[in-house]
């Protein structure tokens, strides 16, 4: 094997997509549907080859520049994600999933540093069981900038990289169980309280008239339909269609045809009989009265009706507050559908009660002028893109190193966001311009997904690499056993402690709240198995607020868990 990593050693480029490559191999490996994960096995991977090529004197490492380069892409991504949900956590209707999205990182924090004191575990333990036992890997690179800015104290002798290296060391041991504890205190802590979960789900259920948005798969359902009638009902004829539509309000219009030719639908056209109308409306009313027109015709030029689709961002004032059934007296009510609503990029149930939030986003399908009202009485019409403002990207990037450079005095030293929190809240500052214009700033999903999982997974990988040759040095059974212990401790006790406050105090729904506790730990993992356990959606209600207030904090966190513990 020498002279395979002696190989990747005059090859970095292969070397750094091996391990990217083994590392998302290894994160689809699950046991009972649990696994590490690409970033907690980029870490792995890392580490093992470049521990396996030191036992042939050769040492794996690549450019600190490309490493840091990742991870400053994969803090903006986040910032970009983050950033709609962030600003509506600062509302007054989201206060109490703030504050607690809030108490878990600070409680997480505090223990961290405690145990790490306690245990008088060496520098770089608290920075990597805060990124390990909070599951958020971003903690990593803000743990390391603390090394690297110069405000933690290394003992006599001590290179950077060997606090760096224990920070991997102790992100590798406390991920596990802070991936899979997580997950299973979520799941059961209704029942560890005593408390019906799947009856609160549907009880909100009722209230809110949600559906099940796992439920949304292919299907041959549609809420809305468009029929062609030949008018032959004397009754209907020589009305206006203003006049049709207020006597059968359940019902719109959309084209008609008169002697083979369309003639549209304006309000004061007068229907003659022999016209051929084609009415949009809920399937129900389409069905409930037949012959009111008369027999249903396959007219090709009356159903040849332009459709769209579109996402409006949530941005009216008229919109904002407002349950969906609010606007089924609106006169775009039978022509759309909406497929699903997105708050903060996470799909959530939709139902009668459901409250639009500014800067919820809405995928709408319907008739093209219907789709064009919608966008006029909700918000702004975005159409599906797959094009990113790469301007945009080289403006948020050396905004965020801007805001990076500024710091302050505090503990003795001066201390301040960094790049990477700089970076994070470039982000943020974007995404909520972007979301108020849409057309600025333009970064779809998939790019952003792009920039997060990448830059993440690289950084990562070249830390576990870099770190790999000195933690055999570092690493000691009883090290291993203190920092496991105090990992399990950081991650177990702040869900329980959310969850007493959340149910007892504020009175959260059960339902909710899983998924608040969920949010609050900055991990979609355990809301999806809530989901599951009670067959129900209901727990997406809670996540994203908490999710991206949590996020932030955790992500900064690192940095002042190195600062503090040491």
């Amino acid at each position: 094997m020498e002279w395979f990593f002696g190989f990747l050693k005059a090859n970095p480029y292969i070397l750094l997509f091996f391990t990217v490559g083994l590392s998302v191999w290894l994160g689809r490996v699950t046991i009972k549907g649990y696994g590490l994960g690409m970033v907690a096995g980029a870490v792995v991977v890392g580490a093992i080859l470049s521990i396996w090529a030191s036992t042939y004197g050769i040492k794996l490492q690549l450019d600190n520049f490309v490493r840091l380069l990742f991870y400053y892409l994969f803090m903006y991504g986040v910032g970009l994600r983050v950033g709609p949900s962030f600003i509506n956590s600062l509302g007054r209707d989201s206060l109490g999933f703030t504050f607690l999205a809030v108490l878990a990182p600070v409680l997480g924090l505090i223990l961290v540093v405690v145990g790490t004191r306690l245990a008088d575990l060496p520098v770089g333990a608290a920075g990597g069981i805060l990124a390990g036992s909070q599951t958020m890997s971003a903690a990593i690179g803000s743990a390391e900038q603390a090394v690297l800015d110069g405000v933690v104290a290394l003992p006599p002798g001590m290179p950077p990289e060997a606090a760096t290296g224990m920070i991997a060391l102790s992100y590798g041991i406390t991920y596990i169980w802070g991936t899979v504890g997580i997950i299973l205190i979520v799941k059961y802590l209704p029942r560890w309280w005593g408390v019906d979960a799947r009856a609160a789900a549907k009880k909100y259920e009722d209230e809110v008239g949600v559906r099940n948005v796992d439920e949304a798969g292919l299907s041959g359902y549609r809420a809305g339909g468009l029929r062609a009638y030949r008018l032959e009902n004397p009754a209907a004829a020589n009305k206006t269609i203003a006049q049709f539509r207020q006597d059968n309000p359940e019902y719109r219009v959309v084209n008609v045809c008169r002697d083979g030719e369309s003639v549209g639908a304006e309000p004061d056209l007068v229907l003659r009989q022999g016209d051929v109308v084609a009415l949009g409306g809920r399937l129900e009313s389409l069905t409930d009265k037949m012959g009111l027109l008369g027999p249903e015709v396959p007219d090709q030029k009356a159903l040849s009706v332009p459709l769209d689709q579109a996402e409006i961002l949530v941005t009216s004032k008229d919109a904002v507050g407002k349950p969906l059934k609010s606007f089924r007296t609106s006169d775009i009510a039978g022509q759309v559908q909406l497929t699903k609503i997105e708050r903060s990029g996470v799909p959530i149930p939709i139902g009668l009660e459901t409250t639009l939030k500014r800067r919820d986003v809405l995928f709408i399908t319907g008739l093209k002028p219907a789709v064009k009202r919608a966008g006029e009485l909700i918000g702004i019409v975005a159409r599906p893109s797959t094009a990113t403002d790469l301007l945009t990207l080289a403006a948020g990037m050396i905004l965020g190193f801007l805001i990076g450079k500024i710091d302050f005095p505090a503990f003795g030293s001066r201390v301040g966001l960094g790049n990477a929190g700089g970076l994070l809240v470039s982000g943020i500052i974007v995404a909520s311009i972007s979301s108020r214009l849409r057309f600025f700033g333009s970064t779809p999903n998939a790019a952003r997904n792009i920039l997060e999982d990448l830059g993440l997974v690289v950084f990562v990988a070249i830390v576990g690499l870099n770190a790999g040759s000195t933690l055999l040095e570092q690493l000691t059974g009883a090290i291993a056993l203190k920092i496991f212990i105090v990992g399990f401790i950081a991650c177990t006790i702040p869900p329980f402690v959310v969850w007493a406050i959340g149910y007892h105090l504020l009175k959260t729904n059960a339902a909710v709240l899983m998924g608040v506790t969920a949010g609050a730990r900055s991990h979609s993992g355990p809301c999806r198995e809530a989901a599951k356990e009670i067959d129900s959606s209901v727990p997406w209600m809670g996540f994203p607020v908490a999710y991206a207030v949590s996020g932030v904090l955790l992500t900064i966190f690192g940095y002042f868990a190195m600062l503090l513990a040491h």
